[in-house]
C-alpha cells in the first residue's frame, strides 16, 4: 500500500488491496498462499550502508515510520536540555523472527560458530524503541510493551497516560512487525488461523460470512504525541488529539475472545469515560476486525450490544481488508487511520464483505470511502492472550 503516510492514506480511501500472492516455492505444502509485504521501502532511505544489515527487519520498519513521524512533527527542533522529557514507546508482537529463522539454520547447516554476532540485539524487541531513542536523543522512558495483536494500541496507550501524568511531553509511540517468514507462515497456518484463499484481492473479508482467517502482513506504524501546551508553544502540526485509552483482560482462553466480548465492551467503555462523551458521540469505530470466525462475530456483538440504538448509526470498518493484519504494528497503524480519518473527515471502507455475518446490523461501510462528520473515533485492538485495548481520538478544532 506504500511505504509513506499519504501514499497509503489515498489506496485506502481507494479501497486498494495490497496483499501478494505467496511465490515462494519452498513453502510448498504451507497452508496460507496470501500475505502482505511492505511497497516501496527502501533500508537506504533511513540507514547508513550495511547498517541495516545488523537489525532484523521489523527495527528497520519501526525506525523508518518513527523517523516519519518525527520529521512531519518537528520534534527533531527541540532543545537539548529538553531530551529527557521525550521518550518512545514502540513495540512488537513477535519481533525479530526473521533474523532468528535465518541463524538457526545457518547453524543447523554451518555450525553454531556461524552465527551473526548481531544475532540477539537484532532480534530483541525493544530495540526498536532502543534505536528511535539514540537516533533522536530522547533521554525518557524508553518502553517495549508486548501483547500480541494489541501491542501498538498499547503503546501509544501508555505513552498517553506518560503525557498526561505530567511525566513526559512528547512520546513516540507504535508497533513494528515483520512475520511472513516460515516459521510465522507455518506457525500460523498450524494454528488454522490463516486464510487458505488463493486470490489475494479476496482473501481479507472481515464481517463477510465467508471468511476463512485473517491474511498475515507486515509494516509499521509509529505517531508523535505530545502535551497540548507543549505542541502549541513549538507550533507543531496538530492531527488529533487522544482523549481515552482502555485496557482489560478477558481471563478466559489463551486465543479466543471471551463469549459475548465482555472484555472488549469494558476497554471501549474505559476509553469512552476517560474522554468524557457518551456512546452516542462515537462516529466511527476502527474495528479489529481480522477476518477471522470467532474475533469478527464476537467484535460486532460487542458493538452492538455497547451501543445499542445507536449502533445503528455508527460507522464501522476493518482496514485490514486492504492491509491485511500486522499483529504488533495494526493498532499502531489503525490508530494512524483514525487520525487521517478525523482530520480528513472521510472514513475508508471494508471491502470483501459482500454478505454480512448474520446477526450483525452494523454499517461497515461497504461501499466505499465515505465523507461524514466526525468527531470521535474509536480504534479496537485485541490480542492472543485474551488482551483488549480501545483509543479514543476526537478530531482537533
Amino acid at each position: 500500500m506504500g511505504s509513506d503516510v499519504d501514499t497509503c492514506w489515498q489506496a485506502l480511501l481507494a479501497g486498494r488491496c495490497g496483499l501478494k500472492k505467496l511465490e515462494d516455492d519452498h513453502l510448498p505444502d504451507l497452508r496460507a498462499r496470501v500475505y502482505g509485504p511492505v511497497s516501496g521501502y527502501h533500508d537506504d532511505d533511513y540507514f547508513e550502508p550495511l547498517a541495516a544489515r545488523k537489525i532484523d527487519h521489523f527495527i528497520r520498519y519501526g525506525v523508518a515510520a518513527a523517523e516519519q513521524a518525527v520529521k512531519s512533527s518537528g520534534l527533531t527542533e527541540v532543545p537539548n536540555q529538553n531530551l529527557e522529557r521525550i521518550g518512545v514507546a514502540i513495540g512488537s508482537g513477535i519481533g525479530g523472527l526473521s533474523s532468528i529463522e535465518e541463524n538457526f539454520l545457518r547453524a543447523q547447516a554451518r555450525g553454531p560458530g556461524r552465527i551473526s554476532p548481531h544475532f540477539i540485539p537484532a532480534t530483541i524487541i525493544n530495540m526498536v524503541a532502543g534505536h528511535v531513542s539514540m537516533r533522536y536523543g530522547f533521554q525518557g522512558p524508553n518502553i517495549s510493551v508486548v501483547t500480541a495483536c494489541a501491542t501498538g494500541t498499547h503503546n501509544i496507550g501508555l505513552a498517553y497516560q506518560s503525557i498526561a501524568s505530567g511525566a513526559t511531553d512528547a512520546m513516540v509511540a507504535g508497533g513494528a512487525e515483520y512475520a511472513s517468514v516460515m516459521l510465522g507462515l507455518a506457525g500460523f497456518a498450524a494454528m488454522k488461523a490463516l486464510s487458505r484463499e488463493t486470490d489475494p484481492l479476496r482473501a481479507s473479508r472481515p464481517f463477510d460470512v465467508g471468511r476463512d482467517g485473517f491474511v498475515l502482513s507486515d509494516g509499521a506504524g509509529v505517531l508523535v504525541l505530545e502535551s497540548y501546551e507543549y505542541a502549541r508553544a513549538r507550533g507543531a502540526p496538530i492531527l488529533a488529539e487522544i482523549v481515552g485509552f482502555g485496557m482489560t483482560a478477558d481471563a478466559y482462553h489463551i486465543t479466543q475472545p471471551a463469549p459475548g466480548g465482555v472484555g472488549a465492551i469494558r476497554a471501549m467503555e474505559q476509553a469512552i469515560k476517560m474522554g468524557g462523551c457518551t456512546l452516542n458521540q462515537i462516529d466511527y469505530i476502527n474495528a479489529h476486525g481480522t477476518s477471522t470466525l470467532y474475533n469478527d462475530r464476537t467484535e460486532g456483538h460487542a458493538i452492538q450490544t455497547l451501543f445499542g440504538d445507536h449502533a445503528q448509526k455508527l460507522l464501522v470498518s476493518s482496514t485490514k481488508s486492504m492491509l491485511g493484519h500486522m499483529l504488533g504494528a495494526a493498532g499502531a497503524v489503525e490508530a494512524v487511520i483514525c487520525a487521517l480519518a478525523l482530520r480528513d473527515q472521510r472514513v475508508p471502507p471494508t471491502i470483501n464483505c459482500d454478505e454480512v455475518e448474520p446477526g450483525l446490523f452494523l454499517d461497515f461501510v461497504r461501499e466505499g470511502a465515505r465523507e461524514h462528520a466526525l468527531t470521535y473515533a474509536l480504534s479496537n485492538s485485541f490480542g492472543f492472550g485474551g488482551n483488549n485495548a480501545t483509543l479514543l481520538l476526537k478530531r482537533m478544532e
